[in-house]
């Protein structure tokens, strides 16, 4: 909402329900009001601090205003705790700095709808989405692969009716030459070879039908697998960090299967179902049309049961659906993290954990398919009475003379023709909860909008290198600043050092430069561009980094250097294994530049694996270079190797490097010291030592640490 900050809670002062809300704009107002009504209205200038306070079963969001008397504006049920802590910080930052943050709707925790939280890792209210708008959607997305399934559904049709002809025929051998005993062999031959060449001409059909709808159910699948996937990695960090790697992995390969067996399987069914139902009914009225009313006197009860049963059994999948995620979500980081696991000997734990994880998800599916089972059967019982109407009247007419044995086995074989797609109705509830609930948080994914968006005409000049912070101001929410109007000018060629204690801000600086992020106010320019005129491809491609963090993938050792650049050449990848210092090493290995390093390169050690993560990002040339953290964690000797490496690569390139060890960045032509979110120091290593200020402290703090105090140089 433009303008305005809501926060909607569910009790009045009384600790009844209600359906109220909070809302904060510009002018710095709070109003509290329930169904429309205001029942409180006051000022934030007026006020020193917003605070939540806990109670039992409920919390109350308070008011301490600047005469230090105390204001209850709401009370609210525990479901919606941290939305008022989140409503809390807004408005605490607009008492502190007079700025009013912008709304961020990214960041909602509850429905505005119904005012029930969302599911962990979901901005989509799993109770008041619109079913039947996100299967047309679903639908929609099959237009690539609609004439091929057209025809697919055409022969599909065609096996049906081919089916439905032997009832007729079984009518036809009884009345008119088994009853009357007219017939002669010959014309029985022929009705006995017409129903065996209508039923496996129908079966022939069927398969063929099978295999064109199947392929492309599979087609349409890897479609929105890759719509998903496109849209993941254009998702910021922040949209991402939002959600579990397992939970992703989920959506994309998981969700899109279910949404396919649906399609493939109920869809298809679907359009067929009707058809034959249609064309049954429009038989049986012509053959008898009292004993076809008694077809139907249990489905107004069969449609009234599954109508109260249809929201219900969607929660009870949207449920299943979070408990498989939270299992998928536990076996993945148990799976990345187990030389963690298994060294701090926590296998134990780990195997409890999921055991867990999987005895809910048990759980719950158990419970689902117990209550189905009893369900299904209840129902299926009740459309099964028009059947014993049926051969109870049918049979009754048989003996009065009013119908024919015939017309009364071709009535019984079309039943189950009309009972077919009521009993498919039955269970289509089902089939349409667990799709759906996978359909919306796929289109969740694919509908999120991008944080970092590009330029429709880029500017991608040269980058030579001079980098300027124009007063920047950044937080991942805006009303919590990480950084606080930063200002930098790096010349071409340069190298600074950005130092400063655990959580300044010193990586959110990176972040921002590579445009991960965008600033919340000022900007960034590289040569006098601003970053967002830049491509996001084109700034990467002349940025080289090098993490704390080390990822390498699994594959050759040629594959993780060759990635920094498309294309490149077995001269370019050796002549940056050289530079990186990684060539000597690489070719004592047993396959030299072929080896296999396996998942994230656990076969190397830790100085091999930033050896080659320097050489992935220089064998781009780039004009830029990043170096995050890219000697910590190292022995000494190793981190002189590296060292030597690094400082060959930086000459003639802009660079900023961040380091745990203050010595590192002696030879940097300035260091800025980052405190708070804001530049407390700048100036040379020497320069800051004579300050005897926070780089002072922060170096000889460093000192006190090491096992040889070395002497400090002013």
């Amino acid at each position: 909402m433009p303008g305005k900050h809501v926060f909607n809670y569910d009790l009045d002062l009384s600790m009844n329900r209600a359906n109220g809300t909070v809302t904060f704009d510009e002018s710095g107002t709070i109003t509290s009001s329930i169904n429309g009504e205001v029942l409180l209205t006051l000022s934030a200038d007026n006020m020193t601090e917003l605070s939540v306070s806990g109670g039992v079963g409920c919390g109350f969001l308070y008011a301490t205003m600047k005469d230090e008397s105390e204001v209850l504006i709401c009370r609210f049920t525990m479901s919606v705790l941290k939305a008022a802590g989140e409503f809390c910080k807004v408005v605490n930052y607009y008492i502190n700095s007079k700025e009013f943050p912008k709304s961020e709707e990214k960041h909602k925790l509850v429905c505005e709808k119904c005012g029930r939280p969302f599911a962990e890792g979901i901005s989509v209210c799993l109770f008041c989405y619109d079913q039947m708008g996100v299967l047309k959607r679903a639908l929609m997305l099959l237009k690539p692969f609609a004439p091929k399934m057209i025809t697919a559904q055409l022969f599909l049709t065609l096996s049906q009716i081919l089916y439905l002809l032997v009832p007729l025929f079984s009518r036809m051998l009884i009345d008119d030459h088994l009853r009357t005993q007219t017939g002669t062999a010959m014309q029985v031959i022929i009705l006995a070879g017409a129903m065996f060449l209508a039923r496996g001409l129908g079966e022939l059909i069927y398969i063929i039908s099978s295999r064109v709808y199947n392929k492309c159910s599979i087609l349409y699948s890897n479609h929105l697998r890759v719509l998903a996937y496109e849209k993941i990695q254009k998702l910021s960090l922040n949209s991402l960090a939002k959600r579990t790697p397992g939970d992703l992995i989920r959506r994309v390969m998981e969700d899109t299967g279910t949404v396919r067996n649906f399609i493939s399987d109920a869809g298809r069914w679907a359009i067929e179902q009707m058809i034959v139902f249609v064309v049954v009914l429009i038989i049986l009225l012509v053959t008898n049309w009292r004993l076809t009313l008694l077809v139907f006197l249990p489905v107004p009860l069969v449609a009234f049961a599954l109508s109260r049963f249809r929201g219900f059994i969607r929660l009870r999948y949207e449920k299943q659906w979070r408990k498989n995620s939270k299992a998928h979500s536990i076996l993945h980081d148990i799976i990345r993290g187990i030389r963690t696991v298994k060294s701090f000997g926590k296998e134990e734990m780990e195997i409890e954990k999921f055991a867990k994880a999987t005895r809910e998800l048990a759980q719950v599916s158990s419970d689902n398919e117990a209550l189905w089972s009893l369900l299904f059967p209840t129902l299926l019982f009740f459309t099964g009475i028009g059947e014993f109407l049926i051969l109870y009247f049918g049979g009754r007419s048989v003996l009065g003379g009013g119908l024919t044995l015939g017309v009364l086995i071709q009535f019984t074989m079309y039943i189950g023709y009309i009972y077919g797609p009521l009993r498919w109705l039955v269970s289509f509830p089902r089939w349409l909860a667990d799709a759906t609930t996978s359909m919306v948080k796929l289109f969740e994914i694919i509908d999120e909008e991008p944080e970092i968006i590009a330029v429709e005409n880029p500017k991608n000049v040269p980058l030579e290198g001079k980098i300027t912070f124009e007063n920047v101001t950044f937080g991942y929410k805006s009303y919590e600043p990480v950084l606080k109007g930063i200002d930098i000018e790096i010349k071409p060629g340069e190298m600074i050092g950005l130092v400063g204690r655990s959580g300044a801000g010193k990586s959110t600086i990176i972040n921002l430069l590579l445009r991960l992020y965008d600033p919340n106010q000022g900007r960034i320019t590289i040569n006098g561009v601003d970053i967002r005129e830049i491509s996001p491809e084109y700034l990467h491609e002349n940025i080289g980094v090098v993490f704390q963090d080390t990822f390498l993938f699994h594959g050759t050792l040629y594959d993780n250097i060759a990635y920094g650049k498309e294309g490149a050449t077995p001269e370019q990848v050796i002549a940056a294994a050289k530079i990186a210092n990684a060539h000597d090493f690489i070719m004592q290995t047993s396959d030299g530049y072929n080896t296999i390093i396996g998942e994230n390169g656990y076969t190397l050690s830790g100085g091999e694996r930033q050896r080659i993560a320097i050489a992935r990002a220089i064998i781009k040339n780039p004009s830029i270079l990043i170096l995050d953290e890219a000697t910590s964690s190292l022995d000494v000797e190793t981190e002189s190797i590296i060292q030597e490496s690094l400082d060959r690569i930086v000459k003639g390139r802009t660079t900023i490097a961040i380091a745990h060890r203050l010595s590192t960045l002696k030879n940097a032509d300035r260091l800025f010291v980052i405190d708070g979110g804001k530049i407390a120091e700048y100036g040379t290593h020497f320069e800051l030592l004579k300050k005897k200020g926070i780089y002072y402290n922060l170096v000889m703090a460093q000192r006190k640490t090491s096992k040889i105090a070395e002497p400090v140089e002013v």
